[in-house]
């Protein structure tokens, strides 16, 4: 095997350089490969290596282009990208952002190899340029993550429907559990006493679609009937001082708590540490979510995104409209209150684990890699 030429080549933005919801997907998806009797190689613009010891090794390889030159950085990729083509002449080329589509285009075309493109969201919701809808028009194959992003990219860019799969986002139920509220989170937040709202998010100004800004504004009237809650935010960004002058101006800077950048392991326990997941936002999926519910917490969602497919239409949580502050309101009262069967967190881990389990993502990638 170890002579073996490639079968698949992987190209990147980045994984490991940031943290994030695509980041987390791209990972689970790379180790689902890695489960697979196939040898592949992964090139990533922005990255230098990979970090996550469980990717590194075995049948995937990885090699990172990320210079102090941009431009340079770009360039060997580029090389490196059409030398591996007419060197190894792999079966596919998974592009893994449509910003990567027209150099994936010129080459495979070049070279008469197969390609699909990852999708996740917002990047291929409107109607993009031409360029990149040519790049979608000419894939083998699109794959993105959920029911609604399948729908806009077909509405928008008018795609053929049949070429575009399915692969959604799981969650990892051996790492996020139901267990009492962690004590040095209780403590370290002054949580003591207090029902918890929480949201993992960017806070970039360019992300204001999360909604931390509406749950702020929820908060005032949540705080009528349950005068004990406090929202915890974890995440950093360039909004975080707007959504911190949005608390003084509201005069509940003492109900919010920003957490800034938590590492990944350490997400579990504040997952855990909660009453309930907050993110009325637009999201091609929302992975998030999952791991609440894995870890036994009602969710609050929008209304109009990817987020059916973790909530399962609702079933599983709140689904409201993404930039109504009462809707978010009353929804985290009910879900405070407790007493519908959505906040039941045996039940709701149960029903994920069934749907999105790392189980289920490895043979729906080997489904698609034999098609």
């Amino acid at each position: 095997m170890e002579n073996k030429k490639p079968d698949h080549l992987f190209l990147f933005l980045e994984i490991f350089a940031q943290e994030g919801g695509i980041q987390s997907y791209v990972k689970d998806v790379l180790r689902a490969y890695k489960k697979l009797n196939y040898q592949g190689q992964v090139f990533v613009l922005r990255d230098k290596y990979p970090v996550d010891d469980d990717l590194v090794g075995g049948n995937l390889k990885f090699e990172g282009f990320a210079d102090s030159s941009l431009m340079l950085g770009r360039i060997r990729f580029m090389v490196s990208f059409l030398l591996f083509l007419i060197i190894n002449r792999p079966q596919r080329v998974f592009c893994g952002h449509i910003k990567l589509g027209a150099i994936t285009r010129l080459f495979c075309g070049f070279l008469n190899i197969p390609y699909t493109v990852l999708t996740y969201g917002k990047e291929v919701w409107d109607t993009l340029p031409p360029q990149q809808r040519q790049v979608l028009n000419d894939a083998d194959q699109i794959l993105t993550i959920s029911r609604y992003s399948c729908d806009r990219i077909y509405q928008s860019n008018k795609i053929d429907k049949d070429k575009i799969d399915i692969l959604p986002c799981v969650v990892d139920a051996d790492k996020f559990t139901i267990a009492p509220k962690p004590k040095e989170l209780i403590e370290k937040y002054n949580l003591q006493n207090n029902q918890v709202l929480l949201t993992v998010a960017r806070l970039w100004s360019g992300d204001i679609y999360k909604g931390v800004d509406v749950t702020i504004r929820a908060l005032p009237t949540i705080l009528k009937t349950y005068p004990d809650v406090k929202y915890l935010v974890v995440g950093r960004g360039d909004d975080q001082p707007r959504l911190k002058k949005l608390t003084q101006d509201l005069g509940i800077e003492d109900q919010v708590i920003f957490a800034g950048f938590i590492p990944t392991p350490e997400l579990v326990s504040h997952y855990q540490v909660c009453d309930a997941y907050i993110m009325p936002s637009q999201e091609g999926f929302g992975i998030v979510y999952l791991e609440a519910m894995c870890c036994g917490k009602p969710v609050l969602s929008g209304d109009g995104d990817g987020s059916a497919d973790p909530l399962q239409d609702g079933r599983l949580g709140w689904r409201v409209p993404h930039r109504d502050a009462n809707a978010v309101a009353n929804a985290c009262i009910e879900i405070l209150q407790g007493n519908d069967p959505r906040c039941d967190g045996e039940w709701l881990r149960e029903e994920t684990v069934k749907k999105f389990s790392l189980q289920m993502l490895d043979k729906r990638l080997t489904k698609l890699l034999k098609n």
